[in-house]
Formats: C-alpha cells, structure tokens, sequence
C-alpha cells in the first residue's frame, strides 16, 4: 500500500503535490496552486515506483515553474501518468 507523502513549497508560494493511493490501491498525484489549480493524475508506474515518484516530487516543488519541473522529473525517471481531473 501506498503511504502518504505531500510537499508544500518553501519559496513562499502555495504550491502543493502530493502522492495518495485511492480506494482501489492505484497511486495518485495532486498539484495544487493554492488558488485556482487542482489537477490530479494516475500513475501507470509498478507499485514499487513510489521511492522514486516522491523523489520527483520532492525535487519540482520549489521550482518556479513546477508542472514543467514534475513532468520533467517523471519522464527522467520513465513514470507515465493520466489525467484524471484537468485545470479549472
């Protein structure tokens, strides 16, 4: 099972990802700008990829741009998503 794992930006912005397993046992990843963005996506990674998917995280939160840096860091890693929710 997936354990729990969120990242709130340190550069003063409102910026949050977090990873959470749904009911069924898939991993999710949320981004959400604290405004008007809430954007959630599957991941269709094996289980034992959450090590490096919290790695990804973890690193794009405090970038300026972080969808470009979390898309960036998941591709490095071969860890492919899907929309579930789209931007508001």
């Amino acid at each position: 099972m997936t354990s729990l794992s969120s990242f709130h930006s340190t550069s003063g912005t409102q910026n949050f990802l977090g990873l959470r397993s749904t009911a069924s046992g898939a991993m999710e990843i949320v981004f959400d700008d604290g405004a008007a963005q809430r954007m959630v996506w599957r991941v269709t990674a094996p289980a034992k990829a959450e090590a490096r998917i919290v790695e990804a995280l973890r690193l794009a939160i405090d970038q300026a741009r972080v969808l470009p840096a979390l898309y960036s860091e998941l591709t490095k890693r071969s860890i492919a998503i899907e929309a579930v929710t789209q931007a508001e």
